[in-house]
C-alpha cells in the first residue's frame, strides 16, 4: 500500500511537473504586440473590444495597449517613445500626421507587406488609401474614412420648434436654425472649434482655396476672405456660438453632451461617446451647402512604428479585415474605409443612433483632404491659433490675413 501510494504521488508530480513546464513554454512562446493610440473613454472601450476579440482567436499573442485620452497627451507620449528608441510596434495615425513621421525615419511601410496584410486596393474607398499614399509608398492600412457632419440635439430642436436638418440645406437655413435654438446663455444653438481643420470645408464649398500651388496656406482670394466672414459671424455678428470666455470653461463637445448645445461640427469618433453619455435624442445631418458641397477627410490608420514581426502583420490584417472593421464599426467608431463594411448593416443599423449614418457614405464623393507635408500639423497649429484670435474678435480680418503673409 505505501509503495503503491509513493507510486502515485510520483506519477502526480511528474504530471504537475509537466503541466507546469508546458505553460511556462507557452508564456515563453508568447509575443507582445506595442499598440499606441489616442481616444476617450468611450473610444478606449471600442479598441479594447478589438484587442480582445483578436487575443481570443490568436491566444500567443498580446497587445499592450499605449493609450493617451487625449491627442495632445498622445503626440507627446509618442515622441517619447520615439526619443527613448522604444517605438510601438503599430500606432493609429491620422494621415496629416504621416509626412513629419517618415521624414524623420519613424515609420515602417506597410505597401510592402502588401501580401501578408492581405491588402485588396479595390475593397477600400480610393480616397482613403491615397490619404496614407506618400512619395509613392503605402505607408499605413487605412481604418476609416470619416468626414465633418452635424449631430443634432432632437429635443432641442422639438423645444424650440425648429425644423431638423434636410438635405441639401445651406448655409442660410443653418444659421437661421441656428439663431432659433440660441437663447444665450444657457443655450448655443451651435458649437465648432475654431481651427484650420474645421473651417476648410466651409472655404472648399465658397469655392476657395485652403492652400495654394506654394503651399501658403488661406490665400487672401475673395472666396476665402467670404468663407471665414461666415464662419467667424457665428461668434461676432450672430452669437449663436460659445464666446471666448464660455469656450474656455466647457468645451463644446461638453455643452453638446449636457444639452446646452443644439447643433455641433464633429467627425465620427463622437458617435460611441454619444452614444453612452447623452441622455436626449440625437441625429446626424450633412455640412450646410455653400456654393457647392464639400467636406473634410478626416482618417486614421495603423502603420508600422518599426520593422514589423509576424504577431504585428497578424494584427494589423485583422485590425482591418472585414472582421475586425465589423467589430469597431459596431461599436460606433469608425466609418469602415472596406466599402463593403461601410454598406453592411453593422454601420448602417438604424436600430441605434445616429439613424442617418449613410449620411457620411452619401458624401464620399465631396471629400477633400489637406497635402502631405512634414511641417503640416506645425502650419495648422499655427494658422489655428490666429483663426481663434478672429473667431473671438481679437483681432480683424485684415490682421490675420497680414499675419498670414508674415
Amino acid at each position: 500500500m505505501k509503495a503503491s501510494r509513493s507510486l502515485l504521488w510520483l506519477l502526480f508530480g511528474l504530471i504537475v511537473l509537466t503541466l507546469t513546464s508546458c505553460q511556462q513554454d507557452q508564456a515563453a512562446e508568447k509575443t507582445t504586440v506595442s499598440f499606441a493610440f489616442a481616444g476617450d473613454a468611450a473610444e478606449f472601450d471600442a479598441y479594447t473590444k478589438l484587442i480582445l476579440t483578436f487575443e481570443n482567436q490568436h491566444p500567443n499573442i498580446d497587445i499592450q495597449m499605449r493609450h493617451a485620452p487625449s491627442r495632445q497627451d498622445f503626440q507627446q507620449k509618442l515622441v517619447t517613445m520615439l526619443d527613448a528608441g522604444s517605438p510601438p510596434d503599430v500606432v493609429l495615425l491620422n494621415y496629416r500626421r504621416i509626412a513629419r513621421f517618415v521624414a524623420d525615419g519613424d515609420l515602417h511601410p506597410v505597401g510592402s507587406h502588401a501580401a501578408e496584410l492581405d491588402i485588396e486596393r479595390e475593397a477600400f474607398f480610393p480616397i482613403a488609401l491615397d490619404a496614407f499614399t506618400y512619395q509613392d509608398e503605402l505607408w499605413c492600412v487605412p481604418q476609416n474614412i470619416s468626414s465633418l457632419v452635424v449631430y443634432f440635439n432632437q429635443d432641442l430642436f422639438d423645444l424650440a420648434g425648429v425644423a431638423y436638418p434636410a438635405a441639401g440645406w445651406d448655409w442660410d437655413d443653418f444659421l437661421q436654425a441656428a439663431i432659433d435654438l440660441t437663447d444665450e446663455p444657457k443655450r448655443y444653438g451651435a458649437g465648432v472649434e475654431p481651427n484650420l481643420y474645421r473651417l476648410a470645408p466651409f472655404v472648399w464649398q465658397a469655392n476657395g482655396a485652403v492652400y495654394d500651388e506654394n503651399l501658403d496656406l488661406l490665400p487672401p482670394i475673395e472666396p476665402n476672405i467670404r468663407a471665414m466672414s461666415r464662419f467667424t459671424a457665428l461668434q461676432t455678428v450672430y452669437q449663436v456660438v460659445p464666446d471666448q470666455t464660455a469656450a474656455a470653461a466647457q468645451s463644446v463637445e461638453e455643452r453638446f453632451l449636457a444639452g446646452h448645445i443644439g447643433m455641433l461640427f464633429d467627425s465620427r469618433r463622437l458617435t460611441p461617446t454619444l452614444r453612452q453619455a447623452a441622455d436626449f435624442r440625437w441625429d446626424v445631418a450633412p455640412l450646410p451647402q455653400g456654393e457647392r458641397v464639400a467636406s473634410v477627410l478626416h482618417s486614421d490608420g495603423y502603420c508600422l512604428g518599426r520593422s514589423p514581426s509576424a504577431a504585428t502583420l497578424e494584427f494589423i490584417r485583422f485590425a482591418t479585415s472585414e472582421t475586425g472593421q465589423r467589430l469597431m464599426a459596431e461599436t460606433g467608431r469608425t466609418v469602415p474605409s472596406l466599402q463593403s463594411v461601410a454598406h453592411s448593416t453593422p454601420f448602417l443599423d438604424s436600430t441605434q443612433p445616429p439613424a442617418a449614418s449613410h449620411i457620411w457614405l452619401d458624401g464620399v464623393e465631396h471629400l477633400e483632404r489637406v497635402p502631405h507635408h512634414p511641417d503640416w500639423i506645425q502650419w495648422e497649429k499655427e494658422v489655428s491659433a490666429e483663426l481663434s484670435q478672429l473667431f473671438y474678435g481679437n483681432i480683424t480680418l485684415e490682421m490675420f490675413l497680414e499675419t498670414l503673409e508674415n
